[in-house]
Protein backbone atom coordinates (compact mmCIF):
# COMPACT_ATOMS: atom_id res chain seq x y z
CA UNK A 1 0.00 0.00 0.00
CA UNK A 2 1.20 3.49 -0.86
CA UNK A 3 -0.63 6.44 0.66
CA UNK A 4 1.34 9.16 -1.13
CA UNK A 5 0.12 10.99 -4.22
CA UNK A 6 1.94 9.84 -7.32
CA UNK A 7 3.48 12.47 -9.61
CA UNK A 8 0.38 12.72 -11.80
CA UNK A 9 -1.95 13.17 -8.81
CA UNK A 10 0.33 15.85 -7.33
CA UNK A 11 0.42 17.76 -10.62
CA UNK A 12 -3.35 17.49 -11.01
CA UNK A 13 -3.95 18.64 -7.43
CA UNK A 14 -1.77 21.72 -7.91
CA UNK A 15 -3.29 22.48 -11.30
CA UNK A 16 -6.92 22.32 -10.17
CA UNK A 17 -6.13 24.13 -6.90
CA UNK A 18 -4.58 27.01 -8.83
CA UNK A 19 -7.48 27.07 -11.29
CA UNK A 20 -10.04 27.14 -8.47
CA UNK A 21 -8.31 29.99 -6.64
CA UNK A 22 -8.16 32.14 -9.78
CA UNK A 23 -11.44 31.29 -11.50
CA UNK A 24 -13.85 30.10 -8.80
CA UNK A 25 -13.09 31.69 -5.44
CA UNK A 26 -13.60 35.33 -6.54
CA UNK A 27 -17.12 34.50 -7.79
CA UNK A 28 -18.45 32.15 -5.11
CA UNK A 29 -20.97 34.42 -3.40
CA UNK A 30 -22.15 36.10 -6.62
CA UNK A 31 -22.94 32.73 -8.18
CA UNK A 32 -24.47 31.41 -4.96
CA UNK A 33 -26.78 34.33 -4.22
CA UNK A 34 -27.95 34.78 -7.83
CA UNK A 35 -28.05 31.01 -8.50
CA UNK A 36 -25.87 31.46 -11.58
CA UNK A 37 -24.75 28.30 -13.36
CA UNK A 38 -21.45 29.57 -14.84
CA UNK A 39 -21.28 27.81 -18.21
CA UNK A 40 -18.10 29.68 -19.32
CA UNK A 41 -16.29 28.23 -16.30
CA UNK A 42 -17.19 24.69 -17.36
CA UNK A 43 -15.94 25.39 -20.86
CA UNK A 44 -12.58 26.35 -19.30
CA UNK A 45 -12.62 23.19 -17.19
CA UNK A 46 -13.29 21.25 -20.38
CA UNK A 47 -10.27 22.81 -22.07
CA UNK A 48 -8.14 21.60 -19.16
CA UNK A 49 -9.49 18.05 -19.42
CA UNK A 50 -11.47 18.08 -16.17
CA UNK A 51 -14.84 17.40 -17.84
CA UNK A 52 -13.67 14.13 -19.37
CA UNK A 53 -11.49 12.82 -16.56
CA UNK A 54 -12.30 9.12 -16.97
CA UNK A 55 -12.74 9.25 -20.75
CA UNK A 56 -10.02 7.49 -22.79
CA UNK A 57 -7.83 9.75 -24.90
CA UNK A 58 -9.17 8.18 -28.11
CA UNK A 59 -12.52 9.88 -27.37
CA UNK A 60 -10.95 13.22 -26.45
CA UNK A 61 -10.73 12.66 -22.71
CA UNK A 62 -7.93 12.76 -20.14
CA UNK A 63 -7.71 9.00 -19.71
CA UNK A 64 -7.20 9.26 -15.95
CA UNK A 65 -8.34 6.93 -13.17
CA UNK A 66 -10.61 7.16 -10.15
CA UNK A 67 -7.90 8.26 -7.72
CA UNK A 68 -7.16 11.28 -9.93
CA UNK A 69 -10.88 11.86 -10.34
CA UNK A 70 -11.35 12.00 -6.55
CA UNK A 71 -8.49 14.51 -6.33
CA UNK A 72 -10.12 16.80 -8.89
CA UNK A 73 -13.59 16.75 -7.31
CA UNK A 74 -12.13 17.16 -3.83
CA UNK A 75 -9.95 20.17 -4.71
CA UNK A 76 -12.80 21.97 -6.51
CA UNK A 77 -15.22 21.24 -3.65
CA UNK A 78 -12.82 22.64 -1.04
CA UNK A 79 -13.41 25.99 -2.75
CA UNK A 80 -17.01 25.71 -4.06
CA UNK A 81 -18.94 22.45 -3.63
CA UNK A 82 -21.64 23.49 -6.11
CA UNK A 83 -19.06 23.55 -8.91
CA UNK A 84 -17.69 20.22 -7.68
CA UNK A 85 -21.20 18.76 -7.81
CA UNK A 86 -21.73 19.81 -11.43
CA UNK A 87 -18.33 18.50 -12.52
CA UNK A 88 -19.11 15.20 -10.80
CA UNK A 89 -22.58 14.85 -12.34
CA UNK A 90 -21.28 15.59 -15.83
CA UNK A 91 -18.39 13.12 -15.53
CA UNK A 92 -19.76 10.20 -13.56
CA UNK A 93 -23.41 10.14 -14.62
CA UNK A 94 -24.10 11.37 -18.15
CA UNK A 95 -20.67 10.89 -19.75
CA UNK A 96 -19.87 7.68 -17.92
CA UNK A 97 -23.24 6.11 -18.79
CA UNK A 98 -22.65 6.58 -22.52
CA UNK A 99 -19.01 5.50 -22.16
CA UNK A 100 -19.99 2.34 -20.26
CA UNK A 101 -23.09 1.21 -22.13
CA UNK A 102 -23.01 2.98 -25.50
CA UNK A 103 -21.96 1.25 -28.71
CA UNK A 104 -18.99 2.51 -30.71
CA UNK A 105 -21.06 4.80 -32.93
CA UNK A 106 -22.77 6.35 -29.90
CA UNK A 107 -19.46 6.90 -28.11
CA UNK A 108 -17.93 8.59 -31.15
CA UNK A 109 -21.02 10.75 -31.60
CA UNK A 110 -21.43 12.10 -28.07
CA UNK A 111 -18.36 11.45 -25.89
CA UNK A 112 -15.80 13.81 -27.53
CA UNK A 113 -18.10 16.82 -27.14
CA UNK A 114 -18.91 15.88 -23.53
CA UNK A 115 -15.25 15.27 -22.68
CA UNK A 116 -14.32 18.81 -23.75
CA UNK A 117 -17.48 20.45 -22.33
CA UNK A 118 -18.52 21.57 -25.80
CA UNK A 119 -21.67 19.86 -24.57
CA UNK A 120 -22.85 19.84 -20.94
CA UNK A 121 -24.35 16.55 -19.76
CA UNK A 122 -27.42 15.71 -17.65
CA UNK A 123 -28.71 12.39 -16.30
CA UNK A 124 -32.30 11.61 -15.34
CA UNK A 125 -33.67 8.91 -13.07
CA UNK A 126 -35.60 10.65 -10.26
CA UNK A 127 -39.25 11.68 -10.64
CA UNK A 128 -41.64 13.72 -8.51
CA UNK A 129 -43.19 10.69 -6.83
CA UNK A 130 -40.35 8.21 -7.24
CA UNK A 131 -37.15 9.16 -5.49
CA UNK A 132 -35.61 6.07 -3.95
CA UNK A 133 -38.42 4.00 -5.52
CA UNK A 134 -37.06 4.38 -9.05
CA UNK A 135 -38.86 1.23 -10.19
CA UNK A 136 -42.18 3.02 -9.79
CA UNK A 137 -41.38 5.66 -12.41
CA UNK A 138 -44.18 7.06 -14.52
CA UNK A 139 -42.22 8.42 -17.50
CA UNK A 140 -42.93 6.00 -20.34
CA UNK A 141 -41.58 5.22 -23.79
CA UNK A 142 -43.77 3.40 -26.33
CA UNK A 143 -42.25 1.87 -29.46
CA UNK A 144 -43.37 3.41 -32.76
CA UNK A 145 -41.45 1.97 -35.70
CA UNK A 146 -37.82 3.09 -35.55
CA UNK A 147 -38.59 5.54 -32.73
CA UNK A 148 -40.05 5.72 -29.23
CA UNK A 149 -42.67 8.18 -28.02
CA UNK A 150 -41.81 9.47 -24.54
CA UNK A 151 -44.16 11.16 -22.06
CA UNK A 152 -43.58 12.20 -18.46
CA UNK A 153 -41.13 14.24 -16.40
CA UNK A 154 -37.99 13.92 -14.32
CA UNK A 155 -37.08 16.21 -11.44
CA UNK A 156 -34.05 17.21 -9.39
CA UNK A 157 -31.96 16.89 -12.56
CA UNK A 158 -28.56 18.58 -12.60
CA UNK A 159 -28.15 20.71 -15.76
CA UNK A 160 -31.73 20.10 -16.91
CA UNK A 161 -31.92 23.59 -18.46
CA UNK A 162 -28.36 24.16 -19.68
CA UNK A 163 -27.52 20.59 -20.62
CA UNK A 164 -27.03 19.72 -24.29
CA UNK A 165 -27.22 15.95 -23.81
CA UNK A 166 -29.30 14.00 -21.29
CA UNK A 167 -29.19 10.28 -20.53
CA UNK A 168 -32.65 9.40 -19.21
CA UNK A 169 -34.06 6.15 -17.88
CA UNK A 170 -37.72 5.64 -18.80
CA UNK A 171 -40.26 2.85 -18.39
CA UNK A 172 -40.69 0.53 -21.37
CA UNK A 173 -42.32 -2.33 -19.47
CA UNK A 174 -44.44 -2.91 -16.40
CA UNK A 175 -44.19 -0.63 -13.38
CA UNK A 176 -42.03 -2.13 -10.64
CA UNK A 177 -40.25 -4.53 -13.02
CA UNK A 178 -36.49 -4.04 -12.72
CA UNK A 179 -36.24 -5.13 -16.36
CA UNK A 180 -38.99 -2.79 -17.48
CA UNK A 181 -36.82 0.32 -17.94
CA UNK A 182 -34.56 1.49 -20.75
CA UNK A 183 -31.96 4.27 -21.14
CA UNK A 184 -32.03 6.75 -24.02
CA UNK A 185 -29.96 9.77 -25.02
CA UNK A 186 -31.94 12.96 -25.58
CA UNK A 187 -30.50 16.00 -27.33
CA UNK A 188 -31.47 19.61 -26.75
CA UNK A 189 -33.90 20.80 -29.41
CA UNK A 190 -35.76 17.52 -29.88
CA UNK A 191 -39.48 18.32 -30.33
CA UNK A 192 -41.38 17.54 -27.14
CA UNK A 193 -38.23 17.62 -24.99
CA UNK A 194 -37.88 20.64 -22.70
CA UNK A 195 -36.92 21.81 -19.24
CA UNK A 196 -39.31 22.86 -16.50
CA UNK A 197 -39.16 24.40 -13.07
CA UNK A 198 -35.75 25.38 -11.71
CA UNK A 199 -35.39 24.55 -8.02
CA UNK A 200 -34.66 27.30 -5.47
CA UNK A 201 -32.28 25.40 -3.19
CA UNK A 202 -30.82 25.67 0.30
CA UNK A 203 -27.30 25.05 -0.97
CA UNK A 204 -25.36 24.03 -4.08
CA UNK A 205 -27.01 27.06 -5.66
CA UNK A 206 -24.54 27.52 -8.51
CA UNK A 207 -25.26 23.97 -9.67
CA UNK A 208 -28.40 24.05 -11.79
CA UNK A 209 -31.24 21.73 -10.75
CA UNK A 210 -34.54 21.55 -12.65
CA UNK A 211 -37.16 19.36 -14.34
CA UNK A 212 -36.90 17.53 -17.64
CA UNK A 213 -40.26 17.37 -19.44
CA UNK A 214 -41.30 14.94 -22.19
CA UNK A 215 -44.48 15.69 -24.13
CA UNK A 216 -44.84 13.26 -27.00
CA UNK A 217 -41.08 13.42 -27.55
CA UNK A 218 -39.95 11.15 -30.39
CA UNK A 219 -36.50 9.67 -29.74
CA UNK A 220 -34.83 7.44 -32.38
CA UNK A 221 -34.14 3.84 -31.43
CA UNK A 222 -30.53 4.62 -32.43
CA UNK A 223 -30.37 6.72 -29.24
CA UNK A 224 -31.13 3.70 -27.04
CA UNK A 225 -28.23 2.71 -24.76
CA UNK A 226 -27.92 -1.06 -24.49
CA UNK A 227 -30.76 -3.52 -24.65
CA UNK A 228 -34.41 -2.76 -24.02
CA UNK A 229 -35.17 -3.42 -20.34
CA UNK A 230 -31.60 -2.91 -19.10
CA UNK A 231 -31.96 0.76 -18.07
CA UNK A 232 -32.47 0.24 -14.35
CA UNK A 233 -29.65 -2.29 -14.12
CA UNK A 234 -27.38 0.15 -15.96
CA UNK A 235 -28.41 2.97 -13.64
CA UNK A 236 -27.50 0.97 -10.54
CA UNK A 237 -24.03 0.31 -11.96
CA UNK A 238 -23.57 3.97 -12.83
CA UNK A 239 -24.59 4.93 -9.29
CA UNK A 240 -21.80 2.72 -7.93
CA UNK A 241 -19.36 5.18 -9.49
CA UNK A 242 -21.62 8.12 -8.67
CA UNK A 243 -21.33 7.31 -4.99
CA UNK A 244 -17.58 7.66 -5.23
CA UNK A 245 -18.22 11.09 -6.79
CA UNK A 246 -20.46 12.19 -3.92
CA UNK A 247 -17.92 10.79 -1.47
CA UNK A 248 -15.23 12.95 -3.11
CA UNK A 249 -17.55 15.95 -3.02
CA UNK A 250 -18.19 15.29 0.68
CA UNK A 251 -14.48 14.97 1.37
CA UNK A 252 -13.81 18.32 -0.28
CA UNK A 253 -16.54 20.03 1.75
CA UNK A 254 -15.24 18.51 4.99
CA UNK A 255 -11.66 19.54 4.26
CA UNK A 256 -12.69 23.05 3.22
CA UNK A 257 -14.76 23.56 6.37
CA UNK A 258 -12.10 22.01 8.62
CA UNK A 259 -9.28 24.14 7.18
CA UNK A 260 -11.35 27.30 7.62
CA UNK A 261 -12.15 26.34 11.23
CA UNK A 262 -8.53 25.47 12.02
CA UNK A 263 -7.32 28.81 10.62
CA UNK A 264 -9.99 30.78 12.49
CA UNK A 265 -9.28 28.98 15.79
CA UNK A 266 -5.66 30.12 15.64
CA UNK A 267 -6.56 33.71 14.81
CA UNK A 268 -9.52 34.26 17.14
CA UNK A 269 -8.40 35.39 20.61
CA UNK A 270 -10.49 35.11 23.75
CA UNK A 271 -9.28 35.56 27.33
CA UNK A 272 -5.87 36.56 25.99
CA UNK A 273 -5.16 33.48 23.89
CA UNK A 274 -6.22 31.79 20.63
CA UNK A 275 -9.37 29.70 21.07
CA UNK A 276 -7.46 26.70 19.65
CA UNK A 277 -5.76 26.53 23.08
CA UNK A 278 -9.03 25.61 24.72
CA UNK A 279 -9.76 21.92 25.03
CA UNK A 280 -13.37 22.36 23.93
CA UNK A 281 -12.13 23.64 20.55
CA UNK A 282 -9.03 21.48 20.14
CA UNK A 283 -11.02 18.30 20.76
CA UNK A 284 -13.51 19.32 18.06
CA UNK A 285 -10.62 19.79 15.64
CA UNK A 286 -9.17 16.39 16.61
CA UNK A 287 -12.50 14.65 15.90
CA UNK A 288 -12.91 16.50 12.60
CA UNK A 289 -9.41 15.65 11.38
CA UNK A 290 -9.74 11.98 12.35
CA UNK A 291 -13.08 11.49 10.63
CA UNK A 292 -11.85 13.25 7.48
CA UNK A 293 -8.85 10.93 7.39
CA UNK A 294 -11.12 7.87 7.74
CA UNK A 295 -13.40 9.18 4.96
CA UNK A 296 -10.46 9.64 2.63
CA UNK A 297 -9.08 6.15 3.19
CA UNK A 298 -12.48 4.50 2.70
CA UNK A 299 -13.07 6.53 -0.45
CA UNK A 300 -9.74 5.63 -2.02
CA UNK A 301 -10.26 1.95 -1.20
CA UNK A 302 -13.55 2.10 -3.11
CA UNK A 303 -11.73 3.89 -5.95
CA UNK A 304 -9.10 1.15 -5.99
CA UNK A 305 -11.76 -1.53 -6.38
CA UNK A 306 -13.48 0.47 -9.13
CA UNK A 307 -10.19 0.97 -10.94
CA UNK A 308 -9.50 -2.78 -10.77
CA UNK A 309 -12.99 -3.57 -12.14
CA UNK A 310 -13.84 -5.40 -8.93
CA UNK A 311 -17.27 -5.30 -7.20
CA UNK A 312 -17.60 -1.90 -5.56
CA UNK A 313 -21.27 -1.67 -4.59
CA UNK A 314 -20.76 -2.26 -0.87
CA UNK A 315 -17.57 -0.20 -0.46
CA UNK A 316 -18.96 2.59 -2.64
CA UNK A 317 -22.07 2.80 -0.48
CA UNK A 318 -19.96 2.74 2.70
CA UNK A 319 -17.67 5.49 1.40
CA UNK A 320 -20.56 7.68 0.26
CA UNK A 321 -22.55 7.17 3.46
CA UNK A 322 -19.65 7.79 5.83
CA UNK A 323 -18.07 10.70 3.99
CA UNK A 324 -21.41 12.48 3.51
CA UNK A 325 -22.37 12.18 7.18
CA UNK A 326 -18.88 13.32 8.20
CA UNK A 327 -19.03 16.40 5.96
CA UNK A 328 -22.34 17.47 7.53
CA UNK A 329 -20.87 16.99 11.02
CA UNK A 330 -17.63 18.80 10.18
CA UNK A 331 -19.45 21.72 8.55
CA UNK A 332 -21.68 22.01 11.61
CA UNK A 333 -18.70 22.02 13.98
CA UNK A 334 -16.90 24.55 11.77
CA UNK A 335 -19.80 26.96 12.17
CA UNK A 336 -19.79 26.31 15.93
CA UNK A 337 -16.07 27.09 16.18
CA UNK A 338 -16.64 30.37 14.35
CA UNK A 339 -19.42 31.28 16.75
CA UNK A 340 -21.56 34.21 15.62
CA UNK A 341 -19.26 34.90 12.67
CA UNK A 342 -19.97 31.40 11.36
CA UNK A 343 -23.57 32.44 10.90
CA UNK A 344 -22.61 35.28 8.58
CA UNK A 345 -21.71 35.26 4.90
CA UNK A 346 -18.40 36.98 5.65
CA UNK A 347 -16.85 33.58 6.39
CA UNK A 348 -16.94 30.49 4.15
CA UNK A 349 -18.27 28.00 6.69
CA UNK A 350 -21.93 29.06 6.42
CA UNK A 351 -21.89 28.03 2.75
CA UNK A 352 -20.18 24.73 3.49
CA UNK A 353 -22.90 24.17 6.09
CA UNK A 354 -25.67 24.76 3.54
CA UNK A 355 -23.98 22.80 0.76
CA UNK A 356 -23.11 19.78 2.90
CA UNK A 357 -26.62 18.48 3.47
CA UNK A 358 -27.20 17.49 -0.15
CA UNK A 359 -24.45 14.89 0.16
CA UNK A 360 -26.56 12.76 2.53
CA UNK A 361 -29.48 12.88 0.06
CA UNK A 362 -28.22 12.94 -3.55
CA UNK A 363 -27.51 9.70 -5.45
CA UNK A 364 -29.12 7.67 -2.68
CA UNK A 365 -29.90 8.83 0.84
CA UNK A 366 -27.97 7.64 3.88
CA UNK A 367 -30.86 5.27 4.58
CA UNK A 368 -30.63 3.78 1.08
CA UNK A 369 -26.86 3.31 1.50
CA UNK A 370 -27.52 1.36 4.71
CA UNK A 371 -30.04 -0.74 2.82
CA UNK A 372 -27.51 -1.47 0.05
CA UNK A 373 -24.77 -2.32 2.55
CA UNK A 374 -26.90 -4.52 4.77
CA UNK A 375 -28.41 -6.47 1.86
CA UNK A 376 -24.95 -7.25 0.53
CA UNK A 377 -23.69 -8.25 3.97
CA UNK A 378 -26.63 -10.59 4.48
CA UNK A 379 -26.53 -12.31 1.07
Amino acid sequence: MNFDYNETQSMIAESIKDFAEKNIRPNIMEWDEAQIFPIPLFKKLGEMGFMGVLVPEEYGGSGLGYHEYITIIEEISKVDPSIGLSVAAHNSLCTNHILTFGNEDQKKKWIPKLATAEHIGAWGLTEHNTGSDAGGMNTTAVRDGDSWIVNGAKNFITHAISGDIAVVIVRTGEKGDSKGMTAFVFEKGMPGFSSGKKENKLGMRASETAELVFDGCRVPDANRLGEVGQGFIQAMKILDGGRISIGALSLGIAKGAYEAALKYSKERYQFGQPISNFQGISFKLADMATEIEASELLLHKAAFLKQQHKPVTTLGAMAKMYASEVCVKVANEAVQIHGGYGYTKDFPVEKFYRDAKLCTIGEGTTEIQKLVISRNLLK
